[in-house]
């Protein structure tokens, strides 16, 4: 039974009438070099063994663009395990703070040469190097699974300086599998997926995995390229058919489209920020036999819940140019709440609340944000657990869910989700509790730059040193600007509202 046949009946069991597959179909694409179904089941069954003396549940995964990453993590989930991606060009600090949090003792790496710089204490970890090993066993077989175990757990920014962790569990794995796959898309394994994506990004599992419960082959963007160019380039040179990605990247497109003509992508969708209609439209005379698709959904949602179809034909439904989100896919609960957390009625905007079996059950070791972040709605006697998104929308009389903005300091940069206060808290940490006020503003190309402004504080430099220290590369400020003083309101506090205006 091959690779990708196990995935559809064994760890997604639900998934039917899978079209067997021959083993010397490509399953990646990665760096110009094909990788077969066969290959890539040998180098799990490898890797699979190499973690059969570890009894630690969380496994580390430092990512790279390379076969031996994404064998890793299907060798973790074919071990009923759970995997953490780490970033190795994070700071060492955000990476020690992961390991801390996920209490992991294990760490998949594809290159002990490349191990420097990621973790300040390697010697309280078990280093298992994955390059180039596997078994000339092809058969790969699962254990039996604790479905509510976690099949992965991503950090997210966190508004305290500390990142925040997601754990997913296989249930909710699951059931985001079946409930894409009940949308009715035909894929099959002639397909080409593009995987753009960062795998510390929940859209990256959906760009690789998808692809593999049908038999398809993943197409990866290589590592130290202009991102979108090179995406470009590869859904060009290799007809992409299938391809996930952020509204940014067609804002970086835009100037070519007159020159776009991709006639061989069937399903063009888009998430992570907000997809804007004139876009949409320049972009849909680029794939003009493709379905243009808006998803939307939090990391705590399992990489989508809501779904909705663009139509060529007739007008689109928008909110201030913003297309709409769609309805919740199967399974998948979706309301509006007032501040009060009570449901409202259809046509009044609110806070989007998520429930359903894609839901994770809380942050990792955060009883303050779960708190704060997880609700109970009382309907007919039946208690159920809601997510609050943070998102103002509303509903309409078609049940389409609309996006305005966001209740908090929370934007979307590249697609990941940053608490503007997380750089706050880090520049303040620097200054000694100096004032410091995150700004975003639009550039022409529709990117978010990321400003931040400091008070009566001239080291500007040495802070930004510090900042690449402690943040990833997508949340460090594009601009650090000194003002003399910041207004205050009547309570002493920081006027963000002034203060906006003034710049």
């Amino acid at each position: 039974m091959y690779f990708c046949t196990l995935i559809r009946t064994i760890m997604f069991e639900k998934i039917i009438n899978l079209t067997s597959i021959c083993p010397e179909n490509n399953a990646f694409y990665i760096n110009s070099v094909f990788y077969t179904y066969l290959e890539t089941a040998k180098r799990i069954n490898g890797i699979k063994m190499l973690l059969q003396n570890s009894t630690s549940q969380n496994i580390g995964i430092i990512i790279n663009d390379d076969i031996e990453t994404y064998a890793s993590i299907f060798a973790v989930l074919f071990s009923g395990k759970t995997y953490v991606p780490i970033n190795p060009i994070n700071p060492i600090d955000r990476n020690d703070k992961i390991i801390e949090q996920a209490e992991i003792t294990a760490i998949l790496i594809s290159n002990k040469k490349h191990l420097s710089g990621i973790f300040s204490d390697i010697a309280t970890l078990k280093i298992l190097e994955t390059f180039n090993v596997w078994e000339e066993n092809d058969i790969l077989s699962l254990p039996k699974i604790d479905y509510e175990q976690n099949a992965y757990i991503l950090f997210t920014s966190g508004s305290t300086g500390v990142p925040k962790g997601v754990p997913i569990s296989y249930k909710n794995l699951i059931s985001f599998v079946n409930a894409f796959f009940s949308l009715g898309y035909r894929i099959n394994e002639k397909d080409r997926f593009l995987q753009i994506f960062d795998l510390t990004f929940d859209l990256s599992i959906m760009s690789f995995l998808i692809p593999l419960c049908c038999g398809a082959c993943v197409y990866t963007v290589p590592l130290g390229e202009i991102k979108f160019t090179a995406a470009y380039s590869i859904i060009e040179d290799h007809e992409i058919t299938v391809a996930l990605m952020v509204p940014s990247m067609l804002s970086f497109l835009r100037k070519y489209f007159d020159e776009i003509r991709l006639e061989k992508m069937k399903y063009s969708f888009f998430c992570g920020e907000a997809l804007y209609e004139d876009l949409t439209e320049a972009w849909a005379d680029c794939v003009p036999n493709a379905l243009i698709q808006n998803v939307y959904g939090p990391t705590e949602a399992t990489i989508f819940c809501l779904t909705y179809n663009w139509n060529r034909n007739l007008a689109n439904k928008n909110l201030n140019g913003i297309v709409c989100i769609g309805k919740p896919m199967k399974d998948m609960i979706a309301v509006i709440v007032d501040n009060q957390l009570k449901p409202v009625t259809d046509g009044i905007l609110g806070e989007l609340c998520l429930s359903g079996p894609q839901l994770t059950t809380g942050y990792l070791k955060n009883i303050q944000k779960n708190k704060e972040s997880f609700f109970e709605i009382n309907s007919d006697g039946k208690v159920q657990i809601f997510y609050r998104t943070g998102d103002i929308c509303f509903k309409d009389n078609d049940g389409d869910f609309l996006f305005s903005g966001r209740l908090d300091n929370q934007v979307k940069i590249q697609g990941f989700r940053v608490e503007l206060s997380e750089i706050e808290f880090h520049a303040r940490e620097y200054m000694n509790g100096m004032n410091a006020v995150v700004h975003t503003s639009i550039n022409s190309s529709g990117n978010t730059l990321i400003n931040l402004f400091v008070e009566n504080f001239n080291n500007v430099d040495d802070l930004l040193v510090y900042l690449k220290s402690k943040l990833p590369p997508y949340m460090i400020p594009n601009a650090i600007k000194t003002i003399p003083s910041f207004p205050l309101n009547i309570n002493g506090k920081v006027d963000r509202k002034s203060l906006k205006e003034l710049i």
